[in-house]
């Protein structure tokens, strides 16, 4: 039925009972419902049967007689016209993400990849591990995790490279697969939400080292930041780890 055939079907109670039918319906249609059924009077001896107009033969003979009556004029244009209205889509949800800054380099990671955000502590370093990325152990609420540097993953360390003992400005807490991390970076300015088609490509700081761990950079506060794949980066360094 067509919006305006469906609007048209609508009736008010008077009119109901007194037994107007709706635009379009064939006249020859009985519809004793509105005048002896339980729309009308309610005197009809097949009520006691039936209990309801719905399950008497004659009310559903009638609804199958006005389903299949001839289509009313323009009903295919009015349907055309209805389905030809351009659909208005909700904005995708933005992506939430912590930014922080390693280097010089601003970077981001999604907000659901970590649990916290920790103050500078010293690292304790592990032997035979000062060449690759793991820097030491660090102790997140009595509980000792392993330390590792991202920044050297990413190739943005400072040259000569930082002792591993210094105090860095945050340590970031990961969470990603059940297995938690933990790396320093310079500075957490926080979370951001930005929209999945803001991404551009990747700084060529970072792709120099390894495009396959940024998705691509989006622009906040006038800074290019890069946003990180967490499904490659964090394999990645539990690859390195002891």
């Amino acid at each position: 039925m067509s919006p305006s055939a469906l609007q048209s079907t609508k009736l008010t109670l008077e009119e109901r009972q007194a037994g107007i039918l709706p635009e379009g319906v064939p006249s020859e249609v009985d519809t004793c419902w509105h005048s002896i059924g339980v729309y009308g009077t309610g005197t009809c001896a097949e009520l006691e049967k039936h209990v309801h107009c719905r399950n008497c033969p004659v009310y559903s003979s009638a609804a199958h007689r006005l389903l299949d009556r001839p289509l009313p004029p323009e009903y295919r244009l009015e349907w055309a016209k209805h389905f030809a209205v351009e659909e208005t889509r909700a904005t995708p949800a933005k992506t939430s993400a912590v930014v922080f800054r390693i280097n010089a380099e601003w970077l981001a990671l999604p907000t659901q990849a970590f649990q916290e955000i920790a103050e500078r502590r010293r690292i304790h370093s592990l032997p035979h591990r000062r060449l690759g990325i793991v820097l030491g152990l660090a102790s997140i609420r009595g509980e000792l995790l392993i330390c590792v540097s991202l920044g050297r993953l990413l190739g943005l360390e400072r040259s000569p490279l930082r002792s591993p003992q210094t105090d860095f400005g945050r340590l970031l807490v990961a969470n990603w697969e059940g297995h938690r991390l933990v790396f320093p970076v310079d500075e957490v300015h926080g979370i951001c939400r930005f929209q999945a088609d803001e991404l551009r490509e990747s700084p060529a700081t970072v792709a120099r080292s390894s495009p396959s761990y940024t998705q691509g950079i989006f622009l906040w506060q006038h800074k290019a930041v890069g946003f990180l794949h967490p499904a490659v980066l964090f394999p990645a360094l539990n690859r390195s780890l002891p």
